[in-house]
C-alpha cells in the first residue's frame, strides 16, 4: 500500500517538474515587437523583415514569437502602445519610423531597440555616434536626405524643360524629423530650379489640396518625400500625379512599384531584411551599444515605364540602361 503510494508521489511530482520545465522552456522563446506608428507596416517591409528571421535560423511561433504593433488612429498615441506592450515581457522592440524611437527612447533604458531611420541618427539625438551607439537603441540608417540633389539631376535628366519643383513633404513635430524640403533647396539652386514646397499636416495628409496648390503654381514636375505618415497614401499619390501628367520623383522604391515615374533610394528590402541581423546578435547576447549602426549604401534606381507611356514620356535610352530596375 505504502510502496503504491509513493509511486503515485513519484508520478504527480514527475509530472508537476515536466510541466514547469514545459512552461520554463515556453517563457524563453523570445518575443520581438514591430512597431510603427503611422498605422499597419508596409507588407513588403515586413515581409523583408521576417525573411531575414528565417535566413537566421528563427520560427515564427516556435524559437521566436514575433508581433506588429501600431496605433490605428493618432501617432500621438504611440506612447500608450508601447506601455500596453510592455506589461508583458519583451525581447527586442523593432522601430520602424523615428516616432516610434522616440517613444521607445522615453519608455526604456533596457530593452534593446532596433531602429530603421531614414535620417542621421547621430544628429537627430537617437545615437550618440554611428561605431558606439550608446544606450538600447542600435540599427540600421538609410540614405535618404542626402540623395536629394541626385534625385533633382535624374528629373532634370528625363523632363529637361522643367524650372518649377514641386516638393511634397510631411511637416515635422516634436516627434518628428528634421525640415525635408531644405535638403533639395542647394541642388536645386546649382540645376536653376525653382522649388515650390507643398507641405502635408500629420496625421491626416490633405493630399488633393497639396496637388491643388501644385497646380496653381505650376509645377511641371514633383518629388515626393519619404515619410511614414504617407506611406498608405502613395498609390494615390501616384495615380493623381500621373493623371495630371506630373513627372514624378520618390524617395523609396516601394513608391515606384505603385505608380511613381522614378525612384532613387537604398535597397529598401535589404534595409529590412539587414535588421535581423541586428535582433539575432542582441538574442545571443550582444549589447546594442555594442553594435554599430550600419549606414546602408547599396542604391536603386527604379523606372516605371508603364507611368512613362501613360504620361506621355518618352524615356531617354541611356536612362533605361543605367536603372536597376524597370517596369514595364
Amino acid at each position: 500500500m505504502k510502496k503504491n503510494f509513493f509511486c503515485l508521489v513519484l508520478i504527480i511530482l514527475l509530472g508537476a517538474l515536466c510541466r514547469s520545465a514545459e512552461a520554463a522552456q515556453s517563457e524563453k522563446v523570445p518575443r520581438i515587437v514591430y512597431l510603427t506608428s503611422f498605422g499597419a507596416p508596409s507588407i513588403r517591409q515586413f515581409d523583408a523583415f521576417r525573411q531575414g528571421l528565417k535566413e537566421f535560423g528563427y520560427v515564427e511561433g516556435k524559437t521566436i514569437v514575433l508581433e506588429y504593433r501600431y496605433p490605428k488612429d493618432n501617432p500621438e498615441g504611440t506612447p500608450a502602445i508601447v506601455a500596453e506592450v510592455m506589461q508583458n515581457k519583451v525581447d527586442v522592440f523593432v522601430a520602424a519610423d523615428t516616432t516610434a524611437i522616440r517613444a521607445l527612447q522615453k519608455a526604456t533604458k533596457t530593452i534593446p531597440v532596433v531602429m530603421l531611420s531614414n535620417q542621421d541618427p547621430v544628429a537627430a539625438g537617437l545615437v550618440e555616434s554611428l561605431a558606439h551607439p550608446g544606450g538600447n537603441v542600435t540599427g540600421v540608417t538609410r540614405v535618404t536626405r542626402e540623395l536629394s540633389g541626385k534625385r533633382l539631376e535624374l528629373l532634370k535628366e528625363v523632363v529637361p524643360r522643367i524650372t518649377r519643383v514641386g516638393v511634397l513633404w510631411v511637416r515635422p513635430t516634436s516627434l518628428g524629423t528634421g525640415n525635408a524640403f531644405t535638403n533639395y533647396e542647394a541642388s536645386a539652386e546649382s540645376l536653376k530650379i525653382q522649388l515650390q514646397s507643398l507641405p502635408l499636416i500629420r496625421p491626416n495628409p490633405d493630399i488633393e489640396g497639396a496637388f491643388q496648390n501644385a497646380l496653381k503654381s505650376q509645377v511641371n514636375a514633383l518629388v515626393i518625400v519619404t515619410h511614414a505618415v504617407l506611406g498608405p497614401h502613395h498609390k494615390k499619390i501616384a495615380e493623381i500625379a500621373n493623371k495630371k501628367q506630373i513627372p514624378s520623383m520618390c524617395e523609396a522604391s516601394q513608391q515606384a512599384d505603385v505608380g511613381c515615374l522614378m525612384s532613387y533610394a537604398t535597397n529598401d528590402a535589404e534595409s529590412y531584411r539587414r535588421a535581423a541581423y541586428y535582433v539575432d546578435k542582441i538574442l545571443k547576447g550582444t549589447k546594442p551599444a555594442d553594435l554599430p549602426v550600419e549606414q546602408m549604401a547599396k542604391f536603386e534606381f527604379v523606372i516605371n515605364l508603364k507611368t512613362a507611356k501613360q504620361i506621355g514620356l518618352t524615356m531617354p535610352q541611356s536612362l533605361l540602361f543605367r536603372a536597376d530596375k524597370v517596369i514595364k
